[in-house]
């Protein structure tokens, strides 16, 4: 069983080429590997590229150990490259190799070399795209399956895929596997031995059960606002434990360069500009968050607005939390600032869109609930709530657009509905 994964695909074809190192990154067991050494490389021999000319090395295996070295693994590389022709280099996990940066940049200068590489840590690849490649780094972030990929292979209806979707995720191999058992063995098997460890490894985590502690409230809160000193205040009240708010903000940004989980800021609409603290974290697959906390917590409401997030993030957009400040009165009549909330402020160049996640809309109360930050924003963008239950998508008298997540996930234009 493939799952196309033509985004993804696309985006490497129209990077072929460029002059640049094509970076694609994303969380562990997403399909980094697959799209290049499989999908991507199945295009090129369909386009006639002669498979002596793709040069593929898969730094995980323990096979290429030696290759982690640096001068190794150019000499590898250098001597398979027999002729002038163009050759293609896919190295999968390249944040493996010493020095990596030196490799790749060996090769920027070469015309007859088009490099292609895959990493699963931000701070190696995300923030070396800026720093080392000096804008000849092009990157290609990599998401679990998308719902509309999820259907693509699932039997059954739309629904019962949605249900299955929000409980075990969208890493792909989840869809290889038949039995409920099976799935929830598979993701809380890989949370402890790959994510966690991954990052045990890689900053030298001292305090291991506190980590631990911090990854079940991040997972039994998704979507909620927080900041370092809340949850350092948490770790008092509720464990008795003191951890600084200087290391629990160093803990997040460990669990956000894994890719593992993605951190909302909150934007104020009408002020334009950021608001540090507190942000929001969503997880990249939401099965790993149920398989972290036993799958205990059905909480759909919360679910379908990570889903959502997830969703945008796929499409390009650059997804922000909306706060809109308006003047209320209290009970004595006296004047003050609050704030309202939009789920999402999505920009994309000089498209804007303002999304409400709203699981159900059962009165007119809720609906005024739902409705009342977006009549605040006061600009022409665009004004969408999505529902978690079927409808028709329409227009309300407020001009905003109603429609069902079904609509939103599985059609690709659905902004423009």
């Amino acid at each position: 069983m493939e799952i196309k994964r033509d985004l993804y695909l696309q985006q490497l074809i129209d990077s072929r080429g460029n002059g640049m190192i094509k970076i694609v990154t994303g969380i562990r067991r997403s399909g980094k590997s697959y799209l290049l050494f499989n999908i991507f490389t199945s295009w090129l021999k369909s386009q006639g590229v002669d498979e002596q000319h793709i040069i593929k090395v898969n730094m995980e295996d323990r096979r290429n150990n030696k290759l982690r070295d640096p001068d190794a693994l150019i000499e590898h590389i250098d001597s398979q490259m027999t002729d002038k022709n163009q050759y293609y280099i896919l190295l999968d996990e390249v944040q493996l190799v010493m020095e990596f940066e030196d490799v790749l940049n060996s090769y920027l200068h070469i015309p007859n070399a088009d490099v292609y590489v895959t990493g699963s840590n931000a701070r190696f690849l995300s923030k070396d795209v800026i720093t080392e490649f000096r804008g000849r780094g092009f990157e290609i972030r990599v998401m679990p399956l998308s719902f509309s990929e999820f259907f693509s292979v699932y039997e059954g209806s739309k629904q019962l895929a949605l249900d299955e979707y929000m409980t075990f995720g969208g890493l792909p191999q989840i869809c290889s596997i038949t039995k409920e058992k099976g799935k929830s063995e598979y993701l809380k098997g890989l949370f402890e031995e790959t994510y966690i460890m991954d990052i045990k490894d890689r900053y030298h985590v001292q305090k291991e059960d506190e980590l631990s502690d911090l990854i079940n409230i991040i997972s039994s809160s998704v979507g909620s606002l927080t900041n370092p000193r809340k949850l350092a205040n948490t770790f008092l009240s509720v464990k008795n434990e003191r951890v600084s708010p200087e290391t629990i903000k160093s803990w997040l940004e460990y669990l956000c360069d894994s890719f593992l989980v993605l951190k909302a800021m909150r934007y104020d609409v009408k002020g334009k500009n950021y608001i540090d603290t507190p942000s929001k974290y969503y997880f990249s697959d939401l099965g790993l968050r149920n398989a972290r906390i036993n799958f205990r917590q059905d909480e759909k409401p919360h679910i379908m607005e990570n889903i959502i997030y997830n969703e945008l993030l796929v499409r390009g957009f650059n997804v922000d939390v909306g706060v809109v400040p308006i003047k209320v009165r209290d009970e004595e009549g006296k004047q003050k600032y609050s704030q309202l909330e939009i789920d999402f402020v999505c920009n994309q160049g000089s498209r804007r869109y303002y999304i409400q996640s709203a699981f159900r809309m059962e009165s007119e109360e809720k609906v005024a609930q739902e409705q009342a930050s977006l009549l605040r924003v006061g600009d022409s963008f665009k004004k969408i709530i999505v529902l978690g239950e079927e409808c028709l998508v329409h227009r309300n008298e407020h001009g905003i657009t109603i429609m069902s997540i079904y609509d939103f996930l599985l059609n690709e234009n659905s902004l423009e509905l």
